[in-house]
Order: structure tokens, then C-alpha cells, then sequence
């Protein structure tokens, strides 16, 4: 970084990763370099109905962070709050993509900031795959389209071989 100096902070990128998406990793990219360490938490939503299981979500987001040095990959069960008091994290970074992210962010920021003291930072997504959710992916590998532009070369071999399996 030029002109600053990286934060001395702990920070974690939550979310489900099914799969990791090259809009994920731009945050998370962005957001290691501001702060010291960043921890992607890779959790279950008991809502959501998965393509990979939990091992090989965490399996994927580990490889395709791989080369951020001071980024590590950690499961998550429970509060986020609580996983960042384990892990001595001072802020949560989430990535928003249009109005409806920032107004539902907004509300968690402020409930973990309550219960927790925790900030949220919020980044706003790229432009090139800022719009592109990973169920939205999901979708379309199911439906037999290419989505190798939106994952790395790992994760979109694993798409494949989901949708093989189960066509």
C-alpha cells in the first residue's frame, strides 16, 4: 500500500462461500490489504441449500486464498460476534452489492456493534463481478452454462464435477 501503513487489525470475512467467487475474493483481497490479518469464516446457514458440503467449502475458499499471505481460512458455528472475540478480530468486512446488501448489513452491523462492540466495514463489490452471487452461479452451472470467468480454475472444475454428478 502506498502512503499508509496496514492496520495492526484482525479482521474476518464471513460467509458461506458455495462456492468461492471471484467478487469474494476481491473483497477479501481488498480487505487483506488494509488490515494485518484477515480471517475468512467460512460458516453453514441452516437456510441454505448447499452444492458443496461444509469440508469442501472450506477445502475451495483455502485454496483460492492460498496466496494471501495474511489471510487464513477458519470454520465458523455460532454467533459471528463470538467467533471474532475467540479469534481477536476488531472488525467484520462484508461486501455489498446493491442497496438491499447495504440496508440488511446496516441492521447486522449495528446489532453485532451492540452486542459486541465489533464494526462492520463495508466494502463495495467490483465492478466486474459485483453483481454476481454464488447462487445465482449455482444456478446457472445447473443449468448447464459456463461459469468459469466468475470462479478460479479450481472451484469451476468442482462445479463441473457437482453437475456431472448430479444430472
Amino acid at each position: 500500500m502506498t502512503n499508509c501503513e496496514i492496520a495492526q487489525v484482525r479482521a474476518v470475512c464471513p460467509g458461506s462461500f458455495d462456492p468461492i467467487t471471484r467478487g469474494h475474493l476481491d473483497i477479501i483481497g481488498r480487505a487483506a490489504s488494509v488490515f494485518s490479518e484477515v480471517i475468512v469464516a467460512v460458516g453453514r446457514n441452516t437456510t441454505k441449500n448447499y452444492m458443496f458440503d461444509f469440508d469442501e467449502r472450506l477445502q475451495l475458499t483455502a485454496d483460492a486464498v492460498a496466496e494471501l499471505d495474511n489471510v487464513r481460512v477458519a470454520p465458523i458455528e455460532g454467533l459471528l460476534v463470538d467467533f471474532c472475540h475467540e479469534h481477536d478480530a476488531k472488525v467484520i468486512v462484508k461486501g455489498v452489492r446493491f442497496g438491499s446488501d447495504f440496508d440488511y448489513e446496516l441492521q447486522m452491523s449495528q446489532l453485532n456493534r451492540q452486542l459486541s462492540g465489533i464494526e462492520t466495514v463495508l466494502l463495495p463489490a467490483g465492478r466486474e463481478f459485483g453483481t454476481i452471487s454464488s447462487s445465482m452461479l449455482r444456478e446457472v452451472a445447473h443449468n448447464g452454462a459456463d461459469v468459469s470467468a466468475f470462479v478460479t480454475d479450481e472451484v469451476n472444475r468442482a462445479v463441473l464435477a457437482k453437475v456431472a454428478r448430479s444430472a
